[in-house]
């Protein structure tokens, strides 16, 4: 399979940002795409932490390490500093304990990195107004079947680092496959983030 067929606009920012040859952990990994993505391009090695058994299966066909693990209950499994990055890709918003979450990944990994979408987003905004919860391509779901639990924007995330000893080390805020520099929480649907523990 061609990954580069299924590459995401946060795929090659992500790839970006890591090192040739670094350890990744990829959590809520989905069918490893990911991680075979950054394999194929960083020459990377890891593992996947997914709790879904068909998307488990998925990565074990595809040749993906993967463990079956609940984000919410910690990392256990893994010792202190034993990966380079952890990789929250678009999950940190159906995490029921994102503070938990994220001083696991710091806590593991030399660094972590999120992409979640942006709540502030101005389309998002407008049927707030209209009195509906958003739905659209990065929240494709109604309110009443959402896996999404903690949906947040770009402003929210950045005083969460703030108030929790998070050094923000990059920020790529995106619309499409487009950087959106000017007013990003307005004008930005995805945000890419990559962070360490506070010095």
């Amino acid at each position: 399979m061609n990954l580069r067929l299924l590459e995401r606009a946060d795929f090659k920012v992500i790839a970006g940002w890591i090192r040739p040859g670094a350890r990744i952990l990829d959590l809520g990994c989905g069918d490893g795409t990911l991680l075979r993505y950054l394999a194929e391009q960083r020459n990377t090695s890891g593992y996947g932490v997914e709790i879904e058994d068909e998307r488990m299966l998925a990565c074990i066909r595809a040749g993906v390490n993967v463990i079956q693990g609940n984000l919410d209950r910690g990392l256990s499994d893994f010792a202190d500093g034993s990966f380079d990055y952890v990789i929250l890709s678009q999950t940190l918003q159906a995490v029921k304990s994102s503070e938990r979450v994220v001083r696991e990944m710091l806590r593991v990994g030399r660094e972590g990195i999120v992409t979640f979408p942006n709540f502030g987003y101005w389309r998002n905004r407008v049927q707030v107004l209209r009195g509906r919860m958003p739905v659209s391509h990065d929240l494709p779901y109604e309110w009443f079947n959402t896996p999404n639990i903690h949906l947040c924007t770009t402003t929210d995330f950045e005083a969460f680092c703030a108030d929790h000893d998070v050094r923000i080390l990059e920020r790529i805020v995106m619309t499409g496959d487009n950087v959106v520099s000017f007013l990003p929480n307005l004008l930005g649907n995805l945000a890419v983030y990559r962070f360490a523990r506070a010095r």
